[in-house]
């Protein structure tokens, strides 16, 4: 299920008259902390921030990067391997990084944090491979920036669920 949410800029800055835009919502706020996050980033081929929220209140955070320790794709570059949908269009994955989704979830679990039944806030759309540990940890709705291969998770997200929302988030 896709829907689309409240679109606007979300990161508060001031409009034309010199006064403060209106106070953020919660999708602009969280958005706008999954964008900042995504600043961490180290694949040099995308820069995706999460947070996992849940009753207005972030659980663990996380962005696509190289395991703890080990060398970033900033630092060796990504090395990339190829697989091929069963309808034929053929996706490059770096081997050195992990997901930001996966990374929050991560985070959570190393410091003892449910998240089960919580929302996760995401700059791009998940892979079909996040989603699938998404649904596992009890996510229940993914708001996200920008569409990233939506026709791949489509399926799951019908057989799952799973609400999948886009929170357009301007100039962050």
């Amino acid at each position: 299920m896709h829907e689309e949410g409240n679109s606007g800029c979300c990161c508060g800055a001031s409009g034309a008259s010199g006064q403060p835009e209106e106070r953020l919502g919660w999708h602009e706020y969280f958005m706008s902390v999954a964008h900042l996050i995504s600043r961490r980033a180290t694949c040099t081929r995308g820069h995706i921030g999460a947070v996992i929220v849940r009753d207005h209140n972030i659980l663990s955070t996380g962005y696509n990067g190289a395991p703890s320790g080990l060398p970033h794709c900033n630092e060796i570059n990504c090395k990339i391997y190829r697989s091929t949908h069963p309808d034929g269009t053929v996706e490059e994955n770096c081997v050195n990084t992990i997901h930001a989704e996966i990374n929050a979830i991560g985070q959570a679990a190393k410091h003892g944090v449910s998240i089960k039944d919580a929302d996760i806030y995401i700059t791009a759309s998940p892979c079909i491979h996040c989603l699938k540990v998404l649904i596992n940890v009890g996510i229940k709705t993914i708001y996200y920036d920008k569409p990233y291969k939506i026709e791949h998770i489509a399926e799951l997200l019908r057989l799952s669920g799973i609400r999948l929302v886009q929170v357009r988030a301007e100039n962050c």
